[in-house]
C-alpha cells in the first residue's frame, strides 16, 4: 500500500511538472507572434532555440550590441530563447524612463530567484515597497559623512596590499609577475568585512587560517557567477526545485554558515547599541560604531521610525551577503581594469603618479583623495571604458509606452517616436555600450583618455546615471547605494599602488580578453586553463 501511495505521488508530481513545463513552452512559442516589438528592426535569428544569445555569449561584452546599433539604429530588438523578442536601446530618454520608473520595470524573475537563492531577500533582490523600505533605512549608512569615517580602513587595507606585493618583489626579484586581480580581490574582501560589519576575513594574511565565512561567501558568489542548465530549468519550473542537487546542497550549507555568523553579528551590534543608549551615550566613536551594519541597525532603531516601517532581523541579516557581493567583487574588478589601463598608457601612469606625490602622507583622508583631479579623471575613465557590470535586464510589469529621443523606422517603413511594451517584455540595459557610445562621446569613445573629463561633451550629459555622466552605477531609485564607498576604495587602492610601483602588462595586450558573468573578468587567451587573471610586471618606483 505504501509503495502504491509513493508511486502515485511521484506520478502526480511528474504529471504536474510535465504539464507546467509544456504550458511554459507553449507560452514561449506563441509569444513572438503577439510581441509588441515584432516590427522593430534587428538582427536575424540564427537559432530557433537560442535566438541571438549564443552569438552574444561568444562575443566580447557589448561588441555585438554596438555593431547592431551601427547597423539598425539606437532602438532595436534581438532574439532570446525560442525567438522571444528583447528590446535593446541606447536612447537616453528611453533609458531614463525605464530606470526612473523602477516599480514598472523590475529585475526578471530568473535573476531575482538566482540572487535570492544565494543572498536572501536583500536590497539587491527585493522590489517595490519592500525595496523602498530597505533603501530608506539603509541610505543614511552610505552618506558622504559615513564613508569619510570608513576611509581610514580602506587606506589601511590598500597599504597592506602594497606591502604584500612589495614582499613578493623582495622574494622573486624585479620585475615580479603578479596576478593583481587575486590580490585586489583579497583586499576588497578584507575591506568590506571590516567596513561593512567589523569582521576580519584575514584574506591578505599570507599565513592566515581558512575562514568559514569567507568559504561560505565564495560558494554563494560562485553560484551566482556560474552557469548551469539544471538550475535554470528549476528556476523556470518551480515544482523541480524540491529535487536536491549538488549546487543547492552547497548553497544550503553556505547559507547556514552565513546565517549563523550574521545573526550573531546582528545580535552583538544591537546589544552594543542598546547598552550605549541605556548608558546615555549619544554615539559611538569606536570602529564598532562606524561599520555599515551598525549604522544600518542604528538607523533601523531610530525613535522617529514607526515600528511598521522598521526592518525585521531577517531583512537586516539579508544585507550581510549583499554588502559582501556588492562591495567586494565590483570594486576589485574595476581596480584591476584601472591598473591594466595604466599599463597601456604610460604617460597617464606617470602623470597620475606625479599628482599622487603632491600629497605628503601615505594615509590620505577621503577629502584629500577627492581633491586630486587627475586621479578622479582616471577613475571616471576606468568606470566608463571598463564598467565592471556591462549590462543588466529589466522586465515590464505592466503595459507602457516608452518615449524616445531618436525615432526609429520599423520594418514596414513607419516612423515611431515611442516604443510600446506589454507586461512581460524584457529590456536590455546596455551599461557599457552607452558608456562608450560614439554618438555621445565622439569617435574616440573606445579609447582610455582621462583628459576627456576636463570637458564632458554636451550629449553625454543626457546619460541618466547617478554618477559621472555614465551608467556604471545605474540610475533612478535602484542606482547603486554604495557607489561613494566603491569610488573612495578604488581611489585609495590606486593611490597606494601607483605611488609604490611601476606597472607593465606581463603579456601582449591582445592576449587579454573579457568575459562577463556577474562582472567583467579578465582572461589570458593562451592561459585559459589558469582561469581569471590579470598578470602585471611590478617594479618598485624610485623617486628621483
Amino acid at each position: 500500500m505504501v509503495v502504491i501511495t509513493v508511486g502515485s505521488l511521484l506520478l502526480s508530481l511528474g504529471v504536474a511538472v510535465l504539464g507546467y513545463g509544456l504550458y511554459r513552452l507553449a507560452s514561449l512559442l506563441v509569444e513572438p507572434f503577439f510581441s509588441p516589438l515584432r516590427d522593430l528592426p534587428g538582427p536575424p535569428s540564427p537559432s530557433f532555440i537560442f535566438g541571438n544569445l549564443k552569438q552574444i555569449f561568444d562575443a566580447e561584452n557589448s561588441v555585438l550590441h554596438e555593431a547592431w546599433t551601427e547597423q539598425y539604429g539606437t532602438t532595436l530588438k534581438y532574439k532570446t530563447w525560442f525567438n522571444r523578442d528583447r528590446l535593446y536601446t541606447v536612447d537616453t530618454r528611453a533609458l531614463n524612463h525605464i530606470l526612473s520608473h523602477s516599480i514598472d520595470y523590475q529585475k526578471p524573475f530568473l535573476a531575482r530567484h538566482n540572487l535570492g537563492e544565494a543572498l536572501g531577500e536583500g536590497v539587491l533582490v527585493v522590489e517595490g515597497e519592500q525595496h523602498r523600505q530597505q533603501r530608506r533605512i539603509m541610505n543614511p549608512a552610505f552618506g558622504p559623512a559615513q564613508i569619510r569615517e570608513l576611509t581610514e580602513i580602506l587606506v589601511e587595507k590598500a597599504i597592506q596590499l602594497r606591502d604584500v606585493w612589495d614582499a613578493e618583489i623582495s622574494k622573486v626579484g624585479e620585475p615580479a609577475r603578479i596576478n593583481v586581480m587575486k590580490g585586489l580581490s583579497k583586499m576588497t574582501l578584507d575591506a568590506i568585512g571590516l567596513a561593512g560589519f567589523n569582521y576580519n576575513f584575514h584574506s591578505l594574511n599570507v599565513e592566515g587560517k581558512p575562514n568559514e565565512l569567507n568559504s561560505a561567501f565564495e560558494v554563494m558568489f560562485g553560484s551566482i557567477a556560474g552557469f548551469s542548465l539544471f538550475p535554470l530549468i528549476k528556476a523556470y519550473i518551480p515544482p523541480l526545485r524540491i529535487i536536491p542537487d549538488a549546487r543547492s546542497k552547497r548553497i544550503a550549507l553556505a547559507q547556514k554558515v552565513m546565517r549563523r555568523i550574521g545573526l550573531q553579528l546582528v545580535a552583538e551590534k544591537k546589544a552594543e547599541i542598546l547598552k550605549a543608549i541605556n548608558a546615555g551615550e549619544k554615539d559611538d566613536d569606536t570602529l564598532h560604531g562606524r561599520d555599515l551594519l551598525t549604522l544600518l541597525i542604528k538607523a533601523n532603531m531610530a525613535t522617529d521610525i514607526p515600528e511598521s516601517q522598521r526592518l525585521s532581523d531577517e531583512d537586516v541579516l539579508a544585507q550581510v551577503p549583499t554588502f559582501l557581493v556588492a562591495g567586494h567583487e565590483t570594486t576589485s574588478n574595476a581596480t584591476t581594469w584601472c591598473l591594466y589601463a595604466l599599463t597601456q598608457a604610460p604617460d597617464v601612469q606617470q602623470r597620475l603618479r606625479e599628482e599622487l606625490f603632491t600629497v605628503s602622507t601615505d594615509n590620505p583622508t577621503m577629502d584629500e583623495l577627492n581633491a586630486l583631479p587627475y586621479l578622479d579623471a582616471v577613475v571616471r575613465e576606468t568606470m566608463r571604458v571598463h564598467a565592471p557590470v556591462p549590462s543588466t535586464i529589466r522586465i515590464a510589469v505592466r503595459d507602457d509606452v516608452i518615449p524616445l529621443n531618436t525615432p526609429y523606422v520599423d520594418v514596414r517603413g513607419q516612423v515611431h517616436d515611442t516604443v510600446r511594451v506589454t507586461k512581460g517584455t524584457p529590456i536590455f540595459i546596455p551599461i557599457l555600450a552607452l558608456n562608450r557610445s560614439k554618438a555621445l562621446w565622439g569617435e574616440d569613445a573606445f579609447e582610455f583618455k582621462p583628459e576627456r573629463w576636463q570637458n564632458v561633451p554636451e550629449a553625454a550629459q543626457s546619460i541618466p546615471g547617478v554618477w559621472g555622466n555614465q551608467m556604471s552605477f545605474l540610475g533612478g531609485p535602484r542606482a547603486c547605494i554604495g557607489y561613494r564607498f566603491s569610488l573612495v576604495e578604488m581611489k585609495a587602492l590606486v593611490f597606494a599602488l601607483v605611488r609604490a610601483f611601476e606597472l607593465e602588462l606581463a603579456v601582449p595586450a591582445s592576449e587579454i580578453v573579457k568575459k562577463a558573468t556577474v562582472v567583467q573578468r579578465p582572461l589570458v587567451k593562451s592561459e585559459m586553463e589558469k582561469g581569471n587573471q590579470m598578470p602585471l610586471l611590478l617594479k618598485r618606483y624610485q623617486r628621483v
